[in-house]
């Protein structure tokens, strides 16, 4: 019953045709890898205070960066962290916040 991403369901910044924020949007695009890695490698060692501070982190910023779509997702793993729900319920969010980070691609869909 899983979503899986496709190209056609790319997530792109509202600041993507922005020249002024184009390179930054790119930048957190570029690292969005490395938060993955993160997640992954906090939910594996249960360290869930780590594990929500990067989701409050990313919620915060992916806001900042005009990546909207991932703001209630990142929000439902912290909250799941921090209330020390069980592995599954963390697992779950953190499962879709990481297909959601996927998906995130820099500059606008019409010169992508």
């Amino acid at each position: 019953m899983s979503t899986s991403a496709s190209e056609d369901s790319w997530i792109y910044s509202t600041f993507g045709d922005d020249p002024d924020l184009g390179e930054l949007v790119e930048m957190f695009v570029d690292e969005m890898e490395q938060r993955i890695a993160s997640f992954q490698n906090a939910f594996e060692q249960g360290d869930l205070n780590t594990l929500g501070t990067l989701a409050h982190q990313l919620k915060g910023a992916a806001g900042s960066y005009g990546f909207n779509q991932l703001t209630p997702a990142a929000f439902d793993l912290e909250q799941s962290a921090r209330s020390r729900s069980s592995a599954e319920a963390i697992e779950a969010s953190l499962d879709r916040l990481t297909q959601l980070c996927q998906r995130t691609r820099a500059g606008a869909p019409d010169n992508a």
